[in-house]
């Protein structure tokens, strides 16, 4: 194995890593149903990041690689947990709309 292999096999170990954490995440965020203790700015530069990794492995990996397949699940899950976000944030508004009313 080379040492190009075997850095592709750790970028990829790190990406299913990462990816392991993001269903949990999701399931948090349905569940709460608010939008208090998740950091917008946060999901934002994760996805940024899992775009960057996106283009380095279209750039020199090629289109159809396990890599480019694990950044894009990545990248579907934390757009998934971001759609929430604003789900959420507009649950806690309503809330809060409702709770200043009957003050």
């Amino acid at each position: 194995m080379s040492a190009e292999e075997i850095a592709k096999f750790l970028e990829l170990a790190m990406i299913l890593c990462f990816g392991a954490a993001w269903p949990v995440s999701i399931l948090k965020s349905w569940r709460s149903r608010t939008a208090k203790g998740k950091s917008l700015f946060f999901l934002f530069i994760v996805l940024a990041g899992y775009l960057a990794g996106l283009a380095k492995t279209i750039l020199l990996d090629g289109a159809l690689s396990l890599l480019m397949v694990a950044y894009s699940l990545n990248f579907i899950m934390v757009s998934v947990d971001t759609v929430l976000y604003f789900r959420n944030a507009s649950l806690d508004g309503g809330r809060e709309v409702k709770g200043t009313r009957s003050a």
